[in-house]
């Protein structure tokens, strides 16, 4: 089964990281997608930060175009990848060896694809 998981976290508390740190766990990221390899089915995508985001969003006369992300949310998603595991606990198996849940705010989730469009036939 093939799910999205999207790595998030909190700009505020990804601010407070000491340099050295994030570097040092950002190569254990690098091992990791090495490791999964397997259960990856993309190169997955890291995002630029928030600050670049633009949303397209529905307005009472059509489409509005707004800078920043739509989310209301604080945290913000900085990256994803598509994996292809058994099932959702072999999902959450996966996610759980995320080298980033050592920072504080990080989280990632996991959403089922859509692969066969013949079900909304």
């Amino acid at each position: 089964m093939k799910y999205v998981i999207m790595f998030t976290s909190t700009p505020e508390l990804d601010a407070a990281v000491p340099e050295e740190r994030r570097q040092e766990v950002y190569g254990r990221i690098y091992e990791w997608f090495g490791t999964n390899a397997d259960k990856i089915d993309d190169s997955g995508a890291e995002l630029h930060p928030v600050s670049t985001a633009t949303t397209v969003r529905s307005g009472d006369n059509g489409p509005v175009v707004a800078d920043g992300p739509f989310s209301e949310a604080k945290e913000v998603v900085g990256g994803f990848s598509v994996i292809d595991v058994p099932d959702l606990d072999a999902a959450i198996e996966l996610v759980k060896t995320w080298p980033s849940f050592e920072f504080p705010g990080v989280a990632v989730e996991i959403r089922p694809m859509v692969v066969d469009y013949t079900q909304f036939e």
